[in-house]
């Protein structure tokens, strides 16, 4: 294991945009993590939605299954998923999540979302649907200061209707802390890397986030990442890494096992499902040509889900 990592801090309430896209470029380039700070999301709203997550999973296994997952919502139970097929334990993943969509009037389409009654958890859906609509304006903002990085325009995705409908998923977890005993190959999240464009995570301060920088090496070297309160981790996925012709990088993490229970919310911003993802002009050249074929945002998502739950 190696020493934490020091990742670049990003402040959103630096009125320096230039600053901020060249700080969010050097992270890109060399981490594909950063810290975000002062980003308007009140604390005590984080707080309400990690209360309101520990309520939801605290309930019988029988009440959140009558929420299970369906149209990538609700809830998925543990070790319905592994994120690395090639890990050796031969379990799933030890974590439970519960998926929320885009929310009515973020999206054209009929609002599929699962909520839990009102009668269970009477302040659930109203706070996770504020949380969801204030992370939605973050990560606007990152996504235009991402397209300064790349020197184009701040409005480029705006322009090509990459946010036109943005596929955007709350997803709370929760990681058990009572499982390292059971299964020293037991991970919480195994060894992945985000799909889409970016990723933002909070977490309730208990470590066990760790990425791997140089995901195609063996054996892989894997670094802590620190807990900085109230601060969201900001990561970029795959489909931003094949936009930019592998010029951001998209990093390997993983959760492992701790003995304490954990809790996030990650928030994955990505692209109208029918914006087409192509390499950028400023991230190709007769020496670096295009690596990837054009393809559609909504069936890159869909293959890359369709193998993470077939394994």
């Amino acid at each position: 294991m190696e020493e934490a990592l020091q990742l670049p801090i990003i402040d959103l309430s630096s009125g320096d945009r230039i600053s901020m896209a060249t700080s969010i470029r050097e992270a890109c380039l060399d981490h594909g993590f950063f810290y975000l700070v002062n980003h308007g999301v009140e604390d005590e709203l984080l707080q309400r939605v990690f209360d309101e997550s520990r309520k939801f999973f605290s309930l019988p296994v029988a009440e959140k299954m009558k929420l299970s997952w369906k149209e990538h919502r609700g809830y998925t139970p543990l070790y319905a998923e592994k994120l690395d097929p090639t890990a050796s334990s031969s379990t799933g993943d030890a974590k439970e999540s519960y998926y929320i969509g885009p929310l009515a009037g973020n999206a054209t389409e009929t609002d599929l979302n699962r909520w839990p009654s009102r009668e269970l958890l009477p302040s659930w859906r109203a706070t996770m649907e504020s949380f969801h609509n204030q992370a939605l304006l973050v990560g606007r903002q990152i996504i235009s200061l991402i397209a300064m990085a790349l020197n184009l325009d701040e409005t480029f995705f705006e322009k090509i209707g990459a946010l036109n409908n943005p596929s955007a998923y709350l997803r709370l977890l929760h990681y058990p802390g009572d499982l390292r005993s059971l299964d020293e190959e037991l991970l919480g999240a195994s060894a992945h890397s985000d799909y889409g464009m970016i990723t933002l995570l909070v977490t309730n301060g208990v470590p066990g986030l760790q990425i791997c920088k140089k995901k195609y090496d063996q054996p892989r070297v894997w670094e802590d990442v620190c807990h900085i309160d109230k601060a969201f981790i900001v990561n970029v996925g795959d489909m931003m890494e094949r936009w930019t012709n592998c010029l951001f990088r998209s990093t390997l993490h993983r959760v492992i096992p701790v003995g304490e229970e954990r809790y996030s919310m990650a928030f994955f911003l990505d692209p109208d499902e029918d914006c087409v993802v192509e390499c950028l002009q400023s991230c190709c050249s007769e020496s670096s040509p295009s690596r990837y074929p054009p393809i559609r945002s909504g069936d890159y998502l869909k293959e890359r889900l369709r193998l993470t739950y077939a394994s």
